[in-house]
């Protein structure tokens, strides 16, 4: 079954290389993939939220999202699961960016990109839905870059539209607990 999944992860990467790759989104995806390095983006949108009362509660679950893919996706699954980037086992394709030392699955960027959008989803539809369509580029880049497989992306995004939900709940909860205490 693993391999019938890698094969046809595969011939989804591969078509995108022959027939999406183009020079324009070959400068392009790099840019957009770089937005997620090491969170950086989401992380510094969850900051400034956490600065303004009015958008706290926002920024807290943006910060809750963000932990939630750190421990589940990066430090359990990606360990416990081991596997290897395409980039690894097909070594003939042109890379446009470094390629990544840890394992595939899930997709990080996916993850927290889909956590933080759909965080932010919730508080404000207006911000939510670029940051939504943000998501789905950065998550699409990961494939075109060939760094993850298109499943490593699918339940990387899927883990972050499920901890986008949940990260919300847990700040309620906690600050509804506060005002109790």
């Amino acid at each position: 079954m693993t391999e019938v999944i890698q094969q046809t992860d595969f011939q989804i990467l591969d078509w995108i290389q022959a027939d999406i790759r183009t020079s324009w989104l070959d400068w392009l995806m790099p840019k957009i993939t770089f937005l997620c390095k090491a969170g950086w983006l989401w992380i510094a949108i969850a900051l400034l939220c956490m600065i303004w009362k009015k958008h706290r509660r926002c920024g807290f679950s943006m910060a809750a999202g963000l932990i939630l893919c750190g421990l589940f996706g990066n430090v359990l699954l990606k360990h416990l699961v081991a596997r290897s980037r395409p980039c690894w086992i097909n070594t003939n394709i042109d890379m446009l960016v470094r390629i990544p030392t840890d394992y595939s699955f899930p997709s990080g960027h996916s993850m927290v990109s889909f956590a933080s959008a759909v965080v932010l989803l919730q508080y404000d539809k207006r911000i939510g839905i670029p940051a939504i369509i943000l998501a789905a580029l950065i998550a699409f880049s990961r494939l075109y870059l060939y760094v993850h497989f298109p499943t490593d992306v699918l339940v990387g995004t899927l883990m972050g539209i499920l901890f986008g939900i949940l990260a919300p709940r847990i700040v309620e909860y906690i600050y509804s607990r506060r005002k109790t205490s």
